[in-house]
């Protein structure tokens, strides 16, 4: 424990374990429902992910807290001086992971194949975190502003100009949709950037007050080192862990 807790506490210096942990813990959430998906797909239960409040309440939280984690990391990635190049180098990654999904779900969900999932968004979203970075204070203003276009997304979507175009798939990623697409995982820019602008307006806020700093200090350990690992892995996790289940899954029902 306290060899794991040393190695966190000594990771890359533009990584803090607070915000590490916080991703963990959302990993570890997010595994827990795509297990109990996955345990209805195969028939062990009977649940109605697609309009259950249990299970849909679950799926805004959990994503929420995985794209408040991206603006914030982006916010330390920013004060810290991270290059371009490197965050291109980890932009790269999210979005092969992304085309990695598409095609794997495609096989697994041919009438409902993810083409604007969490890593889609994620690939867009990030991009434009980066590029509003000098935002500022006026990220919570604008992270309010793209939440609430959201929300009220199909009212919007009726005085759009020709509406119908915006419920396509070469437009439904944008989210001024007048009803949900029939796919497995649906992320679109509104209302899901606001959430990682707010994510991003705390870390600059965190920042300011120097809080990363004293989490960072000498001493300063997490609590549960184990979530802070998970959460510096992630995007790893986020690949192999639905392959593993579902492995597991289809070898208990063969010998069922």
């Amino acid at each position: 424990m306290m060899g794991l807790n040393r190695a966190v506490a000594a990771a890359a210096p533009d990584r803090h374990w607070a915000l590490d942990a916080l991703r963990g813990f959302a990993v570890l959430w997010m595994t827990c429902f795509h297990f109990a998906f996955d345990l209805n797909h195969f028939g062990f239960i009977h649940q109605d992910f697609y309009r259950a409040p249990l299970w849909t309440v679950q799926r805004t939280c959990i994503l929420s807290l995985f794209l408040f984690c991206a603006g914030f990391g982006q916010a330390m990635a920013v004060h810290a001086g991270q290059s371009w190049n490197r965050f291109w180098r980890r932009w790269l990654q999210i979005a092969a992971c992304a085309a990695a999904v598409s095609a794997g779900s495609a096989l697994m969900f041919p009438n409902s194949w993810i083409y604007f999932g969490v890593l889609h968004g994620m690939v867009v979203m990030l991009l434009v975190c980066r590029a509003t970075a000098a935002w500022g204070r006026w990220l919570w203003l604008a992270g309010l502003g793209v939440v609430m276009l959201g929300w009220f997304a199909s009212d919007v979507h009726a005085w759009l100009p020709f509406p119908p175009a915006w419920d396509l798939k070469t437009l439904n990623w944008v989210g001024l949709i007048s009803h949900k697409p029939i796919t497995e995982d649906y992320v679109p820019i509104l209302p899901w950037l606001g959430v990682m602008w707010w994510g991003m307006a705390a870390g600059q806020f965190a920042q300011r007050r120097g809080w990363p700093d004293r989490w960072a200090g000498a001493g300063c350990a997490p609590p549960v080192p184990q979530m802070a690992w998970i959460g510096r892995w992630s995007l790893s996790w986020y690949m192999l862990h639905q392959p593993v289940l579902i492995g597991l899954l289809t070898a208990v029902g063969q010998l069922r």
